[in-house]
C-alpha cells in the first residue's frame, strides 16, 4: 500500500512523539477566566469539514478559514475570529512534540472554522497562572471572553485539536 507524503510525514511525527514527547495527554474541562495570548502566524485552511458541524450564524460554505495566529494576530483578528474555536496553544521552541505539531498546523493546515493561538511557554507566565498550565504542549479552549472552556495535551494536527474542543 502506497501513502501519501503527508500521510507518512504524519505518521513519523506520530511515531517520533511517541520516543520524544514532552507531555502526556490530559483533559481538563475546568473553567477558568482567562486574558487574552499574543503571536502570530498564519496557516492555511483545509477542505475537510466531516468533523465539524456548521455554526449557527454561518452556512458550511461561508464557515471561517482556519487560522494558526500570534496571540498578538489574534488581538488585532479577534473581530474576523468571532464564532470560530478558539484555542490557546502553550508552545515552546525548544519542545519536539510542539514543534511537530507547528510543523502539521503550518503545512498541513488549520480545519476550518477553528483558530488555533500561539503562545509562548516560556515568557507568558501570567497567562499560564490564569489557565493553570504547567507544562508545554498544552491546549486551553476558551469562549469568547477568553474564560476556559476545555484544557489538554497531546494534540498533534488541526484536526487533533478541533476534535478535542467542546462544540460551544
Amino acid at each position: 500500500m502506497r501513502r501519501s507524503p503527508a500521510t507518512a510525514a504524519a505518521l513519523v511525527l506520530i511515531a517520533g512523539l511517541g520516543l520524544t514527547a514532552c507531555a502526556t495527554p490530559a483533559t481538563d474541562a475546568a473553567a477558568t477566566p482567562a486574558s487574552t495570548p499574543a503571536d502570530v502566524m498564519t496557516g492555511g485552511a483545509t477542505d475537510d469539514m466531516a468533523t465539524s458541524e456548521p455554526m449557527d450564524d454561518m452556512s458550511a460554505d461561508a464557515m471561517a478559514a482556519g487560522a494558526y495566529l500570534t496571540l498578538d494576530e489574534y488581538q488585532n483578528q479577534m473581530a474576523d475570529r468571532a464564532g470560530t474555536t478558539v484555542v490557546y496553544f502553550f508552545h515552546a521552541d525548544w519542545c519536539p512534540s510542539c514543534r511537530a505539531t507547528e510543523d502539521s498546523l503550518t503545512t498541513a493546515g488549520v480545519p476550518d472554522g477553528l483558530t488555533v493561538v500561539k503562545i509562548d511557554y516560556d515568557t507568558a507566565t501570567d497567562l499560564k497562572r490564569e489557565y493553570g498550565i504547567t507544562q508545554q504542549h498544552t491546549f486551553v479552549q476558551v469562549d469568547e471572553d477568553s474564560a476556559q472552556l476545555a484544557k489538554w495535551t497531546g494534540s498533534v494536527t488541526g484536526d487533533d485539536i478541533k476534535a478535542q474542543a467542546i462544540e460551544g
